[in-house]
């Protein structure tokens, strides 16, 4: 006999989110669970199935098997959910998050809390790559009772209400839950007499300096991540990460757009028109940029591996160099007057000299002409 379709017995569509898939399996596991149907042989086997397609429908992975190949996808995953003593451990989450605890008698040690820090580079740090220090408030172990949250010379008692289980067992209609112990919080012991350097929580809050290495090549908004100098959730459990975000001081000369940069070089009229050379800055030092006759105004030179280094890849960017005339001030009466006379001569020789001129009369005359038609 084949298989059904997981999707078919969870009554939701392929394409059903992870909340959808989720309150599906919680009303029929709910409707079909054996506490409800004592003595029912199609209300276990239905729920039997209910829960082997929950366990791979809830799993990124194993769905994605399951879309591709079928049941020949998860054949080997699909055994998992067989028997009704397996409850407690699909059920976990849902009823965590309805009772604040978990099932199955199992305890969670929360992972610590990431965090964050931003530093700013110069440009030339960013490049190059530097070390920084940091210093970074954080969670940490209370060094004066070592985590346990006891005063120094006593010991955590054992929790009178769960025994030292940290899990005490709820009843909630048909169902018997095993929830986390209010009195202890899950930890199976109480503080008589607390640390009074931390108030019995096991943990203080301190300022640590780091060491941060900064790679070559970082960019605006990279993150340098430092595994395990994140906040500690509680003692004994994994700490979070710290992720040092990067961010870039303004440069007096450069604009940095990935791993080019660019800039704008004011250039004399004589120069463009004549041609020659002119000395820009680089992150290496200066550089010799010849000028072509006839340049114009705004045009953009692209030095190839005059720009940063990509971090990732070691590909190097190019420095795009944007050339601006500059026009002369503060003239005196002869250098005017020479302009007067070079602006003559100009007009003598035609609209040889003046191209984009005559291109943007006619294009005057033309629009003027429609308009007036």
């Amino acid at each position: 006999m084949s298989k059904r379709d997981y999707y078919e017995i969870l009554e939701v569509d392929r394409n059903a989110g992870d909340k959808e898939i989720k309150q599906a399996y919680r009303r029929l596991a709910m409707k079909y669970h054996p506490d409800r149907n004592e003595n029912s042989k199609e209300a276990e086997s239905r729920f039997k199935e209910i829960q082997e397609a929950y366990n791979i429908l809830s799993n990124e992975q194993k769905r994605s098997l399951y879309d591709q190949f079928g049941h020949a996808g998860v054949s080997q995953e699909a055994g998992g959910g067989g028997s009704a003593s397996g409850f407690g451990d699909i059920f976990g989450d849902i009823f965590g998050d309805i009772f604040g605890g978990t099932t199955g008698g199992r305890s969670r040690q929360a992972r610590g809390a990431d965090l964050q820090y931003q530093v700013t580079l110069t440009l030339e740090e960013a490049v190059s790559g530097i070390e920084k220090k940091i210093r970074v408030l954080k969670n940490s172990v209370c060094t004066e009772c070592n985590g346990s949250g006891a005063q120094p010379g006593t010991q955590p008692e054992r929790c009178g209400r769960c025994d030292g289980h940290g899990q005490i067992r709820m009843q909630q209609g048909f169902f018997s839950v095993q929830t986390t112990c209010p009195d202890c919080r899950g930890q199976g012991t109480v503080i008589k007499d607390p640390c009074l350097a931390c108030g019995g929580a096991g943990i203080v809050r301190k300022e640590k300096t780091l060491s941060v290495k900064i790679p070559a090549g970082v960019d605006n908004g990279d993150n340098v991540r430092l595994n395990g100098e994140g906040d500690i959730g509680r003692p004994g459990s994994q700490p979070g990460d710290l992720y040092v975000q990067i961010r870039l001081s303004r440069h007096s000369i450069f604009e940095r757009d990935g791993d080019d940069l660019y800039c704008e070089v004011p250039v004399g009229f004589a120069t463009l028109a004549l041609g020659g050379e002119i000395q820009i800055p680089t992150l290496e030092g200066r550089a010799n940029l010849k000028i072509p006759a006839e340049s114009q105004s705004e045009k953009i030179f692209r030095l190839r591996g005059k720009g940063v280094r990509n971090v990732r890849n070691g590909a190097q960017g190019d420095l795009h160099c944007k050339v601006v005339v500059e026009t002369p001030v503060n003239l005196n009466d002869d250098q005017k007057q020479l302009l007067r006379n070079f602006e003559e001569s100009l007009a003598k020789g035609g609209e040889k000299h003046s191209p984009k001129s005559r291109s943007w009369s006619e294009r005057i005359k033309s629009f003027f002409d429609e308009i007036v038609s």
